[in-house]
This record gives structure tokens, sequence and C-alpha cells, in this order.
């Protein structure tokens, strides 16, 4: 497949790892890049990377979870830089939430971020795109997304969410000129990934991860999945019967 070119493009959550990786190589590939994230002077640190390397990241402090403030920035970008062929909805945040020990306010905070914050992100931009039938929206999940992990109740559920709304706006835009990309990520090395205190197989490099998600976006991938060591086993369980799914989850906990 032929790749695809980009003039602008937005990703959410790109004060570090995963987003920050990716603004930077779309950077790099010669996209105008607005990088949004909560944290200023990291943008900042991006942002001056980026121009030291040739080329231009623009910081935007926004915070997702506030979904109609968002929106409206993202819709007066849009507006201001005549159209943005590629919006990554990226933002995302973690945590444990086991069922014997519930914690609603993570529980919350999770779904503000990962459910609603993405498909805000998304759909900020979804209907200009399918009026100019151009444009691709790109939503990263992650491979805890395929089954319900023990102990991550609500992580797990908002990357389901986003690969299962992803999957249907693929059906639904076929033929209107926007393209759709899930990226299930497994453990990257970041911010986020620093915080697990439980062992995390095939752990990538971000620079890796991200090489495997630009390359995906880039041919217009319906999906992209990695590490292949651990999406294979991923893969299986998805499709395990619910009893032995459940005792192999046991153990894996």
């Amino acid at each position: 497949m032929a790749e695809m070119t980009y003039r602008t493009a937005l990703v959410t959550g790109a004060s570090s790892g995963l987003g920050r990786g990716l603004a930077l190589w779309l950077a790099k590939h010669g996209v105008r890049v607005f990088a949004t994230g909560r944290r200023l002077t990291h943008l900042q640190a991006l942002s001056a990377e980026a121009q030291a390397a040739g080329c231009a990241v623009e910081p935007i402090v926004m915070d997702v979870s506030a979904s109609e403030a968002s929106q409206e920035r993202i819709r007066a970008i849009d507006a201001e830089c005549g159209g943005l062929d590629l919006v990554v909805a990226n933002a995302g945040i973690g945590g444990p939430t086991h069922g014997k020990r519930m914690d609603w306010e993570r529980t919350r905070s999770i779904i503000d971020t990962n459910v609603t914050g993405a498909a805000a992100t998304l759909c900020a931009v979804l209907p200009q795109m399918v009026e100019r039938r151009r444009g691709h929206i790109v939503g990263v999940s992650s491979l805890a997304g395929m089954r319900g992990l023990a102990g991550h109740a609500a992580y797990s559920a908002s990357k389901a969410f986003l690969a299962t709304f992803l999957e249907s706006l693929r059906v639904d835009l076929k033929g209107t000129g926007v393209q759709v990309t899930c990226v299930y990520p497994g453990f990257v090395k970041s911010e986020l990934t620093a915080k697990n205190t439980f062992p995390m197989p095939f752990l990538m490099e971000t620079e890796d991860a991200v090489e495997r998600m630009g390359r995906a976006i880039f041919t217009g991938a319906a999906e992209v999945s990695f590490p292949w060591q651990l999406a294979t086993p991923m893969r299986f369980l998805k499709v395990m019967p619910n009893p032995l799914f459940d005792a192999t989850a046991r153990r894996l906990k």
C-alpha cells in the first residue's frame, strides 16, 4: 500500500511516552504537528527538541478529560490550520482497579480520560473530515483491551471501548475518504509503565514502538499490534472460552 501524506496532525498526550515520540516522529517526516498535553514544560522541551532537529512541533496545553473545552480547542485548531489531516487520540492514564478493592475515583478518572476524552478528541474533527472527504483518525488502545485483565478492570474496559469504537467507525466511514487506525501496544517504556510493580514481558523501547505506529499510520493500516510475542497470545486469549480464560487470568494476575 502506498504511503499517505499529511500536512497537519494533532497528537494528544504528547507530554511523554508514545505521544511525545510520535509527535516528534511525524514532525521529522514533514508534518506540522500540534502536540497537546497537560504539562507545559514537557511540551516546551518537545518543541525545543523538534526545533533542534530542524522541524516544528507546536505545544498546546490541553486536558482531554475536560472534554467540552478540549473539543472547542481542537475545532479551533482545525479551522486555523485549514483542516487537520491526522488526529491521534493517544492521551491515557492507568492504575489498578481491583474488584475486591474498587476505587471509584480512579475508575472515573480513567473513564474521563481514556473513554470520554478519546471519543471527544476524535468526534471534534470527524464531521469536518467527512465533509472534506479526507482525513485520518487514530486511537491508541492496548493489548490489555483484548480481554478483561484481572486487577485492571477500568483500564482494560477503557481500551476495549476505544478499539470497538474505532472498529465501528472504520466500517461506517468506508468510502468517505476518512481512514481509521487502531493501535494495540503492549508494554512500552514510559512514565506510565515505570509506575507498574508487576512483570512486563517483552517491554519495548519507545523508539521501536513509535516507528511501528508511524509506519502503520502512513500506510493506512486498519490496526497494528506489538510486540508480536505478546500480541499473539493476547489474540488467543480473545477467543478462549470463558471458563478457560477465567482460570488462566487468575494465574496471570
